[in-house]
Order: C-alpha cells, then sequence, then structure tokens
C-alpha cells in the first residue's frame, strides 16, 4: 500500500476566503456569524447563518466559469485553485490519467434550482429555464469543473453523504491513491447552502439556534444553552499525493493520512445514536488502520455541531474509544467559529486539524460559557483561547444525516 501525504491546502469559509487568514482568524477564535444578508429572513425562525464575505471570484475564476456555475462550484474552484498553487503539482509532469478529482457536496446547486423554480412559478405559461440550469445544479459539477480546469483525466466523482461527504471524498481519494490507481487527487468540498429553502427547512426541524439578537456566540458546542447549529457555507480542499512521488518531487508535506474509516448508524434518518455506537466504531477502525493506540492521539476535532442530542452522542463514542481518563486529548469544535458548512465541514475542518499537525496549535471552542453536566471533566476541551502544544497525531470526526459517519486520522510526517 502506498503512503498518502497532503501537499496542498485552500480555502473559503466565513472567517477567511484563503488558508492563511482562515488559520489565523480561527486561532484568535473569530466568529464568522451575523444576521443572515442572503435574502430577506425576517420572516424566519432563524435569521442568522455564517455567511462567507468579501468573496470575490473573478480573482481565481473566469467570466465563463463563473457564468456557467453555481456558488456552489465557484467555491469549490476557487479553493482548489489555492490548494493546486499551493502544491506546486505539475499536472505535465505525469500522465493526466494519474490525477483526479473527488469532490463532495451535501446539496448541489441548490441556489440555482430556488432562482429557476421562482422564475417559472412567475410565468408557468411561458416557461424560460437557463441552458445552464441542470449542469448548474448537478452535485458532481465542481468535481467536473475541477477536472476540466486542471486537465486531471484520472478517476473523478462526486461524495454525497450529508455532513460526511468531504470526509467520504477524502477517504475515497487516499483509497484510490493507496492502492496505486493514482498519484494525486484533488479531494473536498463545498456548500452554498444560505438560501431561503435550506434556512427555512431546517429551522421548520428546529435543528438550528435561534439565538437572533446574539449571533456570534449562538454556535456553542458542549454548552448548557445550547440550541442548534448555525448555518455556515464555503469550500475546504486538500491535494493528496502518492508519498513517493511527493518526496521525489521536493513538495511541502503538511502531513500524512494514516487510518480512514466510514460507518453507519443504522438508527434514524437525522439523530445520531444516542450511545454513538456507529461514531465510535468508526475511530476504533480509523485507529487500528493507522496503527495506533488511543493514548497516543494527541488532538481530536469533534464534529460538534452545537444541538443538544449531537454533541452528548460524540462524547460518549469518545469515552468508548478513550476511555475515561481523557486528559492526553485535547479536544477542539472548530464549528463553534465557522458554523456548520454541511458537506464541506469535514474539508475546511481537515484543513484545520492539518494546520494544527503544521503548527502546533489547538485552536478553541469559542461561546461555551457552562459546560454541560453530561460532559466528562476528564476531557481536555480548549475553550476560549487557542493551545500550542505539539500534535503528531489527531483525529477529524463528521457525521451526517442517515447515520453516515466519516473518520480520518493524520499524523506528523
Amino acid at each position: 500500500m502506498n503512503r498518502v501525504v497532503i501537499t496542498g491546502l485552500g480555502a473559503v469559509t466565513p472567517i477567511g476566503n484563503d488558508v492563511p487568514t482562515f488559520w489565523e482568524n480561527a486561532v484568535a477564535g473569530k466568529s464568522g456569524a451575523g444576521p443572515i444578508t442572503r435574502f430577506d429572513p425576517s420572516a424566519f425562525r432563524t435569521r442568522i447563518a455564517c455567511e462567507v464575505k468579501g468573496f470575490k471570484p473573478e480573482e481565481r475564476l473566469d467570466r465563463n466559469e463563473i457564468r456557467k456555475n453555481d456558488l456552489y462550484t465557484h467555491y469549490a474552484l476557487y479553493a482548489a485553485d489555492e490548494a493546486m498553487q499551493d502544491s506546486g503539482f505539475d499536472v505535465s509532469a505525469v500522465s493526466p490519467f494519474d490525477c483526479g478529482v473527488i469532490w463532495g457536496t451535501g446539496m448541489g446547486g441548490l441556489r440555482t434550482i430556488e432562482q429557476e423554480i421562482t422564475e417559472y412559478c412567475k410565468n408557468p405559461e411561458r416557461p424560460r429555464f437557463s441552458p445552464f440550469f441542470v449542469p448548474k445544479i448537478i452535485p458532481n459539477i465542481a468535481a467536473g469543473a475541477i477536472s476540466i480546469r486542471y486537465g486531471l483525466q484520472g478517476i473523478s466523482f462526486a461524495t454525497i453523504s450529508a455532513c460526511a461527504t468531504a470526509n467520504a471524498a477524502i477517504i475515497d481519494a487516499f483509497t484510490y491513491i493507496s492502492i496505486g490507481k493514482a498519484k494525486m487527487m484533488v479531494a473536498g468540498g463545498s456548500e452554498a447552502s444560505i438560501t431561503e429553502a435550506f434556512i427555512g427547512g431546517f429551522a421548520a426541524m428546529k435543528a438550528m439556534s435561534t439565538r437572533n439578537d446574539d449571533p456570534q456566540s449562538a454556535s456553542r458546542p458542549f454548552d448548557a444553552e445550547r440550541d442548534g447549529f448555525v448555518m455556515g457555507e464555503g469550500a475546504g480542499a486538500l491535494i493528496l499525493e502518492d508519498y513517493e512521488h511527493a518526496k521525489k518531487r521536493g513538495a511541502k508535506i503538511y502531513a500524512e493520512i494514516v487510518g480512514t474509516a466510514m460507518t453507519s448508524d443504522a438508527y434514524h434518518i437525522s439523530s445520531t445514536h444516542p450511545e454513538g455506537t456507529g461514531a465510535a466504531k468508526g475511530m476504533e477502525l480509523a485507529l487500528k488502520e493507522a496503527r495506533a493506540n488511543p493514548d497516543e492521539v494527541d488532538h481530536l476535532n469533534g464534529h460538534a455541531t452545537s444541538t443538544p442530542v449531537g454533541d452528548i452522542s460524540e462524547i460518549k463514542a469518545i469515552q468508548t474509544v478513550f476511555g475515561n481518563d481523557l486528559k492526553h486529548l485535547k479536544m477542539s469544535a472548530t464549528k463553534s467559529m465557522t458554523g456548520h458548512l454541511m458537506g464541506a465541514a469535514g474539508a475546511i475542518e481537515a484543513v484545520i486539524t492539518v494546520k494544527s499537525i503544521q503548527d502546533g496549535i489547538i485552536p478553541p471552542v469559542i461561546n461555551t460559557v457552562n459546560a454541560d453536566e453530561q460532559i466528562p471533566a476528564s476531557l481536555d476541551i480548549v475553550y476560549g483561547e487557542a493551545r500550542e502544544t505539539p500534535v503528531n497525531l489527531a483525529i477529524s470526526n463528521t457525521f451526517g444525516f442517515g447515520g453516515h459517519n466519516a473518520i480520518v486520522a493524520f499524523k506528523k510526517v
């Protein structure tokens, strides 16, 4: 089996539209939340979100790419371009059939769907749809657009597993490289989900925070008064590469992927298993593949969306895997700053986890004032301020509606 390393990173997030800015603000504990500006939210229960700010697609995309694609693909192309430039990977130096894209999204072009159907409903007697309607909305088009831009002619497809989507994309890319079917893969996820229908749908489920008067403190994982997640948007991109190839070309190596796992709760369409059984098994399997013991894990970036049920089920899963003596495990929950990027969550959290390994800094969990009494006192959660500490082995968890769990373990090279 080939070793797989990360040689490039890219990000578009509510707290920064490139990796250096994103990382700086994550370390500083900056919240990306605020009132929704994408549409008038006054009639909705939830009127806050973590929006991407100051995004200028023309800085990395040409006019046709902007015109022909939905915002979720704009985010994807933008983040992928930063990652490709960061990696310094020369596609012309290898067979293009050894390079591919596995890119995920939870919803695809939801904004375009809403716009086109709204226009149709205004005048159904004379229907008019954009010729780009279908390619703008399908979930695989971001993967296709990235492959077209860079001439990557190898494996290319989309993953969809709700909020576990981006980690699933990373895991699939890792697998293809490890078994020798690719030398390089662009992997990640993007989401542009701050729309009337998506906000309205989640509000109807009572899954999102209604702390509308204080948006910056609304995403508060593990807090006793947490009342739901805050919607986010954006993209994260990683360049995964065969270790020997990266080493031969003198590439900068951020970290190695040493363990992955995907499991299912098989429990409920939207709720995690109350005991976290699927999540626990996923972490166990990822550590087994990494050939590591639980006490070797320095850092865990939790899924931790700030929902009453989800946060506790993840904690129970952690206790199952790591035991009750958790002082060695430093846990963060960066959705407290970025909100929940849905299908893109695992991608930006992978970027954060990799940067934690590179820089020896764990970003904080912000907004938690009074920890839920079910949180074990022995668990070292990095509340309030970032912590400088060596990180050799780290885990990033993601869980999605339908009971999908995807876990990735990263290690310092």
